[in-house]
This record gives C-alpha cells, structure tokens and sequence, in this order.
C-alpha cells in the first residue's frame, strides 16, 4: 500500500488554476498531490547578447523554494545574501532544457521566455512539477503573444512533461512518488519527454545494488506512460482557458 493508497501506476492527483498570476504573460497554479508550484512566464523583447542580431529567441529557468514550502522554515531564501544553492541551479538548468526543447527558438525572434518556478509546498517531485506546469504557463505566454500580434504562427513543438518513478524495497515499480517513497527508493528516475514519448532527459540513481537493465527500461515505460496522460492533462486545461494547443504547434500537433 502506498502512503496516500494509489496504484502503483497512478499520478498523484493533478489540480492546475491557469492564469493565476495576473502581471505574467502566463500563469499556473500547479497541484501535484501535496506538492503545489507556481509557474509563471514572462516576456522580454530581446535576447541575451550571444544571440543578439540572429533573429532567434531563447527561453530560460527560474527555480525557488518558498521557506515554508516544508515543515521546518528555511532560514534563507536563496538569493538573499548568499548565492543560489547548487541544487537550486541544478533544477533551474533542468527546467530551461526541458522547455527549450518545446520551442523552435527561430520561429520565436529575439525575445526571451524566462519561467520562474516558486515552490510553495513540497512533497516530492518539485522539479518534475516545475516542468509540466512550466509547459502550461509557455503556452499560455505563446497564446498571449499571438493574440498581440507579436507571434504570427506556431512556435511549438510538442507538449513536454516530466514525472518520477521509483523501484521500491519491494521490487515494486511506482509512479510519480511523493517524498516518503522517494526517500525511501532503491532507484529512482526523474524522466522529462514530450507528449509522443521522445525524451529530453533522464536523472537517475541507484541509492544501494546496481539495478538490472531489464528494471530501467520498466521504469522508463512507465515513466512516459505517466508523461502521456500529464500532456493529456495540460492540453484539456488549455482548452478549459480557451487556448487551443494544436494552434500553437508547428503542424496542428
């Protein structure tokens, strides 16, 4: 039995409020079981300057944990009078590369997507959150910049999601684990693809014993089985804003 009583192949439930944050160009409130993450995307005309004059965009990452976001305060924010923890840079760099991988730069002109990922609670799984509702607030700020004019056609590739999967003590492969189950983990793998199962990043270890090819590649099926139903899951709360995701994807998707 799992600590919240899912199936072993079963996300966590998923809650997305979009257009959360007004001033943004996109938002959403992202909900992943107990893990909650605002997602915004912001909008600059212009680029970082080894790119400037190339007529091509680029997107960047922000990541932050609120110092409540666990049980215990955090007695720093990162930032603020020390610079950002390595994990913290590690996890941004993630979120960049992951939603880079989403947009066909060229098509974007120089403009720059930062999305910044503030975790207000956390139970696992906050990168892998930041990911998949970073891919909703890019819609959002894509869809917005259509309407003004500033984009004339789609810029997207595919959707992209991320997710977790665990081997547990028991020899028992798991979906999307909460942090009881990751922390317990023989092995456990971050996985980020898009919506046709391509990946764009794997993140992996084993905490004991070397675990078998045969595990790994159970792990990954499952992995992208949960990416498709999140791409599933974003495309239906786009289309609940009114923003059609096959518009916005360089050949209808």
């Amino acid at each position: 039995m799992r600590p919240d009583a899912r199936a072993l192949d079963a996300l966590r439930p998923v809650e997305m409020v979009l257009g959360f944050h007004r001033p943004s160009e996109g938002s959403v409130l992202y909900r992943a079981g107990g893990t909650i993450v605002l997602c915004t995307a912001s909008v600059e005309p212009k680029v970082p300057a080894f790119l400037e004059g190339k007529g091509k965009g680029w997107l960047t990452a922000e990541y932050q944990m609120h110092p409540r976001a666990n049980p215990p305060r955090r007695e720093n924010r990162d930032g603020r009078g020390k610079a950002p923890s390595g994990r913290t840079q590690e996890i941004q760099r993630l979120v960049g590369r992951a939603l880079r991988a989403a947009v066909l730069l060229e098509k974007l002109g120089e403009l720059t997507i930062t999305i910044d990922c503030d975790v207000l609670e956390a139970d696992g799984g906050t990168r892998t959150a930041s990911v998949t509702g970073g891919f909703v607030a890019l819609a959002l700020a894509i869809a917005k910049l259509r309407e003004r004019g500033t984009l004339s056609g789609p810029v997207l590739r595919e959707p992209v999601a991320a997710t977790s999967v665990g081997l547990l003590k028991n020899d028992q492969l798991a979906l999307d684990l909460m942090y009881l189950e990751d922390s317990a983990a023989e092995v456990d793998l971050n996985v980020v693809a898009t919506a046709s199962g391509a990946i764009i990043e794997v993140q992996g270890t084993a905490e004991g014993a070397p675990a078998p090819r045969a595990r790994i590649d159970a792990m990954l099926d499952l992995a992208l089985a949960g990416v498709a139903e999140l791409t599933r899951l974003q495309r239906a709360a786009l289309a609940d804003a009114g923003v059609s995701l096959d518009a916005l994807l360089v050949g209808g998707g």
